[in-house]
This record gives C-alpha cells, sequence and structure tokens, in this order.
C-alpha cells in the first residue's frame, strides 16, 4: 500500500517556515512522506536541511514579488512560470493527497501547479490582510485558514475559515539557567531579547548598538540580528549576538524577560504563547505593504503589547523605550495570561488533512 504523502511549502523568511516546521513531526508521527518544495536559495532550504533531513526538500525556480520598479519584474514571471513546471513535475511524480502553503513568493509556483494536477490546497494566512503571495494563490487554493477573524473579509468567505495561530512545541520547553548559561548572562539584571527576523533589522541593530553603554548599565541584551550582522570584535559584558539561532532558541527566550521585535504575526504570537512582554517596532510602510503595522497596532489595542515607529526608533532614546516597557510588564502580561490558547500542531495538521482528496 502506498505511503501517503503530504506536500509543504512557502519560504522566503523564517516566519514563512516555523508552522511548517511544527507540522512536520506530526505528519511523519501519522505516517505520512513529508516533502517540502521551496526555492534554490531561500532560507527555508537550509532550515529544513538542518531541523528536518527526515523531509525530501525540492527545490525550484520562483520570482520575487516586488512592489517596487526593477528590470526583474519582467524576466521572473518566466521564472515563476518556469517554477510552476517544476512544481507540476514533483507533484505529479509524489503523488501527494494534500498541499499546505504557508505563503511567500516561492509558494505561488506550488499552488498554481497544485490547481493544474488536481491536488487540494491549504493556504494559510498569518497576518491581518493577506499577503501579496497569497493573493495571488488564493484562486488556486481549496481552504483557506486565518490566524485573525478580520482577515475573513478580504478572503473569499466560501472557503475561508479562522482557524487561529500554531505555535512551535518546543517553545514551552525552554530552560531559563540553560539560557543564560549558554549566553554567558546572569539574573541580575533583566535581560532584553532583540529580534529582527531572520534577515535582520539595520534600524534595529544599529540603534540598540549605538546604545549599548547606556542599556548595559541597566539590562543585558542577547541580540538575533540576522545573517552576516554580527559585528566582529564587539564583546562586551552583558551583550551577546547571534545571526540567528534555531534549537538554542527555546532557551534563549526562556533567559529573556522581554522582548523587542518587528511584527510578523507569528513572531508575536509566539511571544504571547510563552508570556513575554513586548515592545513592537515593525518594518516602515515605505518598506513593506504595511502588514507589520497593521499588526503591531491591532496587538497594542488589545493591551498586549507595545508599539513605537520604525522612524520614531530610529531617532529616540532606545535606553527610554526599555525603560517604558518595563514599566509596563504588569499590564502587559494581565492581558496576555487571558489570551486564548493557541492550536496545537496536532489539531492544526489533523484539521489540514480533513481537506485532503
Amino acid at each position: 500500500m502506498k505511503q501517503p504523502v503530504v506536500v509543504l511549502t512557502g519560504g522566503g523568511t523564517a516566519g514563512h517556515v516555523s508552522v511548517n516546521q511544527a507540522l512536520i513531526p506530526v505528519f511523519l508521527d501519522k505516517g505520512y512522506s513529508v516533502h517540502y518544495i521551496g526555492s534554490h536559495e531561500g532560507i527555508e532550504k537550509e532550515l529544513i536541511a538542518e531541523g528536518h533531513p527526515e523531509v525530501v526538500y525540492h527545490a525550484i525556480q520562483s520570482g520575487k514579488l516586488r512592489r517596487y520598479f526593477s528590470m526583474k519584474n519582467f524576466t521572473d514571471p518566466f521564472r515563476v512560470g518556469a517554477g510552476t513546471l517544476q512544481a507540476l513535475a514533483i507533484l505529479r511524480k509524489v503523488k501527494p493527497e494534500i498541499i499546505f502553503s504557508k505563503g511567500g513568493f516561492v509558494s505561488v509556483p506550488v499552488v498554481m501547479a497544485a490547481k493544474l494536477a488536481n491536488v487540494p490546497v491549504v493556504v494559510h494566512e498569518s497576518d491581518v490582510t493577506p499577503g501579496l503571495a497569497n493573493k495571488l494563490a488564493l484562486p488556486f487554493s481549496s481552504q483557506i485558514f486565518t490566524v485573525f477573524e478580520q482577515t475573513l473579509q478580504y478572503v473569499p468567505t466560501a472557503k475561508s475559515m479562522c482557524t487561529g495561530p500554531i505555535i512551535r512545541p518546543e517553545l514551552f520547553m525552554g530552560d531559563r539557567e540553560e539560557g543564560l548559561r549558554r549566553t554567558g548572562l546572569n539574573s541580575e539584571k533583566p535581560v532584553f531579547i532583540i529580534m529582527g527576523g531572520s534577515q535582520g533589522s539595520a534600524v534595529l541593530n544599529e540603534a540598540v548598538r549605538n546604545e549599548l553603554p547606556d542599556l548595559l548599565k541597566k539590562y543585558q541584551i542577547i541580540h538575533l540580528c540576522g545573517k552576516g550582522n554580527v559585528v566582529e570584535g564587539l564583546s562586551v559584558a552583558g551583550y551577546v549576538q547571534y545571526e540567528y539561532v534555531t534549537d538554542e532558541l527555546p532557551d534563549l527566550l526562556a533567559a529573556a524577560d522581554y522582548a523587542i521585535s518587528r511584527a510578523g504575526s507569528n513572531a508575536i504570537f509566539e511571544l504571547l504563547a510563552i508570556h513575554k512582554p513586548m515592545l513592537l517596532v515593525p518594518l516602515a510602510a515605505s518598506k513593506s505593504r504595511g502588514d507589520q503595522i497593521l499588526n503591531a497596532k491591532y496587538f497594542a489595542s488589545k493591551g498586549l503589547a507595545l508599539q513605537i515607529e520604525e522612524e520614531q526608533f530610529e531617532v529616540q532614546s532606545v535606553t527610554e523605550q526599555f525603560d517604558r516597557l518595563m514599566k509596563e510588564k504588569a499590564r502587559l502580561l494581565s492581558n496576555i495570561e487571558k489570551t486564548t490558547e493557541p492550536k496545537t500542531p496536532e489539531k492544526m495538521a489533523e484539521l489540514i488533512l480533513s481537506f485532503q482528496k
């Protein structure tokens, strides 16, 4: 009897991979062969290879969906077309029961190919408004899951449902003492973790490093600064920097008392789930479609986080922002503790598989 197959796709940023990472062990435990379709050079290839060697990874061509003028905008449609044909060949070979798409530009040719191959696709949208990749994928999808109720007004209602967030279970297994040991920090001063996303944030990186002497008088800092953004030779007591972490993340989060983060919804929900008071610094509208700004406003309006515009974070005192977050700790934690528990990977996997052919 043929082993059932599930195909996952999504990439470009770690946020487009983390939900898939949470689901992989569940699908494997259920007896499914798991395949992942991603790009040749995206972060998804590295994350799947390092964390899930049992998953078969397939690389395809994909264009980048830009909102600004570039000559590549004229050539990338051909890359998307080539990627669609490559994905179609993969799907016809592995014959999956269902495809789960987390978004990102690499998912577009996969979802289009799924329609041609007559394979059901569940698309997952994490932000308040759908991203461009998911907007393109919606007509080809069989079912759409949203994290926010508000998102349902932007998607076809007949095939959409709000499922809420899904959190990687390993995040709940972090050990504070192990995190302090790994970082060389201690319990004498509050620990802040700075999270600029998998690509890092030049704004957060520069602002924090410019005020390190003042910050370290009162605080300790774990700085996730992004690929290629570690400053060699910057070794100061109370400050530790990493490009990007995977297995160590639960322990580092457990060691942190507060978080300064970009406003991708996956990161926000994970910080909420482990009860971290947070200050959100969303990517500016000039650099994005504004989804992070909407996310930050939503969580701040619910009293679950503080927010500050990127432009203000660059010019205001970072030390004062750290102080502000500390002062609001009790209020934020009180609200966070009242939030609904997120879905487990097991429940989400069952929901996904209910739409298989």
